[in-house]
């Protein structure tokens, strides 16, 4: 694998005490410097400081957040070669009943949050000429279900960007890739995934795949992978 990137820093955007944090163990376990952003960064203090891993306060859905937030990450830990994009607001309800505002507001996370992340990761990425920009999906990226308009909204945009982006940025080095998530997700270290209940996606199992996709060599990159449990029907 004399191709494949070779990561070095990453920052986790959306980052909680779920996927987030097991990619943030995943990495760390890989010898990466992490760095967490959440608009609620105090309920990752604990597990940041086992991980030696940074902390930073960001609210997706403001540009200004997000721009200082890579501004703080490069002084902290330099540029991150590696930022995952994690945020997934839900807004429910019947689509006459939906306040436009929050509507509003779940959509400048999704999807214009989404493009503010990866605006800024590809800058610095295109600069050194490497790095890897990675998307959390959900079943709502390739399918919209009753009652859930703006997630699936926000989804698809999200999916489209990444597509997009991916074949702008691959062939200048830049591995983007879109991670469709199709199931619930258990807490993070298997504490709500028992080995005989396996039903529930297990973080640290996802985690592993977002690694071993860190790691392809640039002759058979992915660009969208679809996980989910043995029991989810599709």
């Amino acid at each position: 694998m004399t191709d494949a990137f070779q990561s070095k820093t990453a920052l986790i955007v959306g980052a909680g005490p779920g996927l987030g944090l097991s990619l943030g163990k995943a990495f760390t376990r890989a010898g990466m410097q992490v760095a967490f952003a959440s608009r609620s960064p105090d309920r990752l203090r604990a597990p940041a400081s086992e991980l030696g891993a940074e902390i930073f306060q960001c609210d997706v859905a403001d540009r200004r957040s997000i721009e200082a937030l890579f501004d703080q990450v490069d002084q902290a830990i330099g540029t991150p070669d590696v930022v995952v994009f994690n945020p997934s607001p839900r807004v429910k309800g019947p689509l006459v009943a939906l306040d436009p505002d929050v509507v509003h507001h779940s959509l400048s996370v999704s999807a214009f949050g989404a493009f503010i992340v990866a605006q800024q990761a590809a800058r610095r990425m295109l600069a050194i000429g490497r790095g890897a920009i990675l998307f959390t999906g959900a079943s709502a990226s390739v399918k919209g279900y009753p009652g859930s308009a703006p997630f699936a909204m926000g989804k698809f945009a999200l999916r489209g960007l990444a597509q997009s982006v991916a074949r702008e940025l691959a062939p200048k080095g830049i591995h983007v890739a879109h991670f469709v998530i199709d199931g619930s997700i258990g807490a993070s270290g298997g504490d709500a995934v028992k080995p005989a209940e396996d039903q529930m996606l297990d973080p640290d199992a996802i985690a592993a795949t977002y690694l071993h996709v860190l790691l392809q060599p640039r002759s058979a990159w992915t660009w969208e992978v679809e996980l989910r449990p043995w029991t989810e029907t599709f």
